[in-house]
């Protein structure tokens, strides 16, 4: 399984951005999408999930301005970034969870907010 994130950048802050992760395999084979993202020195942390049967969460700090969702071809994840702030500033990586709990990465892209 190969993932390939796209669409990081440098954004003012209150702009937007669309990151997207293409998939050598269906997304509908996997228990779990996700977004993570790990700013400099700091640990990576979990974003937004979309699970199996179509229900979605998100961290508190991204609640209501970040939405996650995957074409109907099911070959790529998304995630909409809205209003985003100098905090989101960080390495974002998509990660899917296959049926026996192994889980696969893309390398990352880059976002960075500037105030």
């Amino acid at each position: 399984v190969q993932l390939q994130a796209s669409g990081g950048g440098l954004v003012q802050a209150g702009g937007s951005l669309r990151l997207s992760c293409a998939g050598s395999e269906p997304f509908r084979r996997y228990n779990t999408m996700n977004w993570y993202r790990q700013a400099p020195g700091k640990q990576r942390d979990l974003v937004a999930t979309l699970a199996f049967g179509g229900h979605t969460s998100y961290s508190d700090s991204v609640e209501g301005r970040f939405t996650i969702s995957r074409d109907n071809a099911e070959y790529s994840l998304y995630l909409q970034m809205n209003s985003l702030k100098p905090e989101d500033t960080a390495v974002y990586y998509c990660n899917v969870v296959g049926p026996f709990g192994t889980q696969y990465w893309g390398q990352g892209t880059q976002v960075t907010v500037s105030s």
